[in-house]
């Protein structure tokens, strides 16, 4: 029991890893873009989540989520379209890592200024507690509501791509950027959305991430880390299998604590290195 109550809890913490890698995948899909600040940024929509608690006291947190991510996505269409589209023109795939890696830099050191290094968390009040069981297991509530929208947000997301016209334009957008211009379509404004929705889901998972656990200015390289093996382990711009990617992340790191309680996260990185060992483009790509 004590084995399945491990791996049930490693699917649940699954989730919330799969959502740190789910605004990464996007922009690496369409942009082929690395975007090394994207930890950083959810860390930053955890403290002005935080924020928000403080503002409107007694308030569920979850009710921040639509304004944590619209908030979130001002930022990201702004920040694409002032500043990286002119490093994704160059077709230089270095250009957006180094200036992606000077926004990091430049979040990080700020949120220490402005909020200092003391660890931050969100209070979840009763949700944080509240669980049910299940054949003498006991289970949390909020892992569960974390996995459900992971799935439904790499489901909806999966699902617009594939099927609707902004998902076409985003596509043909990513495969012929010179000949869309032709038909009318602004790549410019098209990946500033990209990178508006990536920057909303990085902001939720920052959210939620704040309410099960602390975080600092200096968190944002741990989440950055985490969501480069979700990706990998999927397959670079694989939705369906990043998220798989995360689940397998969250069922190595808990069944490498129970087998040593010293180890950390240290089997979820082994796991994503034997990936790379076996499949280096991933569960979801190809050999050559």
């Amino acid at each position: 029991m004590a084995w399945l109550e491990t791996l049930i809890n490693g699917v649940l913490l699954g989730g919330l890893y799969a959502l740190f890698g789910l605004g990464l995948a996007l922009v690496f899909g369409v942009m082929r873009m690395v975007n090394l600040a994207h930890g950083e940024f959810v860390v930053l929509a955890a403290y002005f989540a935080v924020f928000l608690a403080t503002q409107f006291p007694g308030v569920s947190p979850l009710l921040f989520i639509a304004p944590v991510a619209l908030a979130a996505f001002g930022v990201g269409y702004l920040l694409q379209r002032l500043l990286l589209n002119r490093a994704v023109a160059t077709d230089d795939p270095l250009t957006p890592v180094l200036v992606t890696f000077g926004i990091a830099v430049v979040l990080r050191n700020l949120m220490v200024e402005l909020f200092g290094a003391d660890p931050r968390a969100l209070d979840g009040g009763a949700l944080a507690t509240a669980g049910f069981e299940i054949g003498g297991l006991r289970i949390g509530w909020y892992p569960v509501l974390v996995l459900v929208f992971a799935v439904v947000a790499f489901g909806a997301l999966q699902w617009v791509m594939q099927h609707s016209r902004f998902g076409l334009v985003v596509r043909a957008t990513s495969d012929h950027r010179e000949i869309v211009r032709t038909m009318g379509v602004r790549p410019r404004h098209v990946y500033a959305v990209v990178m508006g929705l990536a920057l909303a889901f990085a902001s939720v998972a920052g959210l939620l991430l704040a309410l099960r656990t602390s975080f600092t200015p200096f968190s944002g390289v741990e989440r950055l880390l985490g969501a480069f093996e979700v990706v990998i382990i999927g397959g670079l711009g694989s939705f369906r299998w990043a998220l798989v990617g995360g689940i397998a992340l969250g069922v190595a790191q808990l069944v490498g604590q129970r087998l040593d309680s010293n180890a950390g996260a240290l089997y979820a990185h082994l796991l994503f290195f034997a990936v790379l060992m076996v499949r280096p483009n991933g569960i979801a790509g190809s050999r050559t």
